[in-house]
């Protein structure tokens, strides 16, 4: 009873709050403070619902509640809020607020040419992981030999892991690519590059975005590998040793299978933090030259802060974040059914 009395007040405080802010009741509150005061009165009244309901089940039920209730009200009711956001024309800076424009905010994606190139560029970031697991791969192989200084290099091929990515594009980008005193300009010049410019040409800018992303998550996949390698029992790779089989046979044969799964796992994690790239582009080119740098994140990230169109930035978000999940599904099924046919 008391659960369903709370459950009323709080639909009733949410109705009458909501149609006043919207101008079609004329009676409300001057914020929207007692609705939080009623959400954590819904919130008292459940769990007192479930211990005299449930009983020692519902004692038991009261240790997953706060993690239940975190999600409903900071993951399911922002999702489906920003839902409605995506299907409203709402622009912070106009004094119209926002009203529902259907799937207009769908069209203008459709035919929107810099979400598009966004999408593209996306394609070329996504594809330089495989030079990064290669690189990666190689040094891998490298820090599990017997060297000098071994540990040494394994602390140093780290630090970059360790930097903000906000961090390593001001200090790379801005201070050592620097195109008028810049090291790497200066030394630029002295091999005969007249007009060093790192970020003004689309191609050089997408690449050099390449060159300080992978600079900086290539450690990531190196110290995944290297403890792939680590754990390799060494009995295998001594036998194809006395058999007589080469340095290359003996990885091709011995070392890239067995390490299949670790570089699977590495690769699609290395994915899903490629696909969240924004950082370094807003700080060192915010897009440019003409969008040739650009993300869907760093596009749908000016599309709030400096257009201030909300609903459309927020439907490119939701449009986005499908693209994801499907591109994700479709790679983790890949990785596993690659996987499996490997082992047999």
């Amino acid at each position: 009873m008391a659960f369903w009395a709370a459950t009323a007040l709080l639909v009733a405080t949410a109705a009458v709050q909501s149609l006043h802010v919207s101008g079609a009741l004329a009676i409300g509150f001057d914020n929207w403070r007692p609705v939080l005061y009623a959400v954590l009165l819904w919130c008292v009244a459940l769990a007192y619902s479930l211990v005299m309901v449930r009983g020692e089940y519902g004692k038991k039920m009261l240790f997953i509640l706060p993690a239940f209730l975190f999600t409903v009200f900071m993951v399911i009711f922002p999702t489906i809020f920003g839902l409605y956001i995506a299907f409203t024309d709402w622009n912070l800076s106009s004094f119209e607020g926002q009203h529902f424009n259907g799937v207009d905010n769908l069209v203008k994606m459709s035919s929107d040419p810099y979400f598009w190139n966004a999408i593209l560029n996306m394609v070329y970031y996504v594809l330089a992981i495989l030079v990064e697991y290669a690189i990666a791969f190689g040094l891998a192989l490298l820090l599990n030999a017997e060297i000098r200084a071994r540990k040494f290099f394994r602390v140093a091929f780290l630090l970059p892991f360790m930097l903000s990515p906000v961090a390593v594009s001001w200090m790379v980008g801005k201070s050592l690519g620097e195109y008028r005193f810049g090291p790497l300009a200066t030394l630029a010049r002295h091999l005969g590059w007249d007009q060093p410019a790192f970020f003004s040409t689309p191609g050089i800018a997408r690449v050099s975005i390449m060159i300080m992303d992978a600079w900086t998550y290539i450690p990531f996949m190196l110290i995944m590998l290297l403890a792939g390698l680590q754990a390799m029992p060494k009995e295998v790779q001594e036998a194809a040793r006395v058999d007589g089989a080469t340095p290359w046979q003996a990885f091709w044969r011995i070392t890239f299978p067995l390490m299949l799964p670790v570089s699977i796992t590495a690769v699609v994690l290395r994915v899903i933090f490629k696909l969240k790239l924004a950082d370094i582009v807003i700080n060192m080119t915010a897009g440019g030259p003409g969008g040739a740098t650009d993300t869907v994140t760093s596009f749908i990230f000016r599309e709030y802060r400096e257009r201030s169109n909300v609903g459309y930035g927020t439907m490119l978000a939701f449009v986005y974040l499908v693209l994801i999940i499907l591109f994700v599904t479709g790679l983790l099924k890949l990785a596993s059914r690659w996987n499996t046919s490997d082992q047999n």
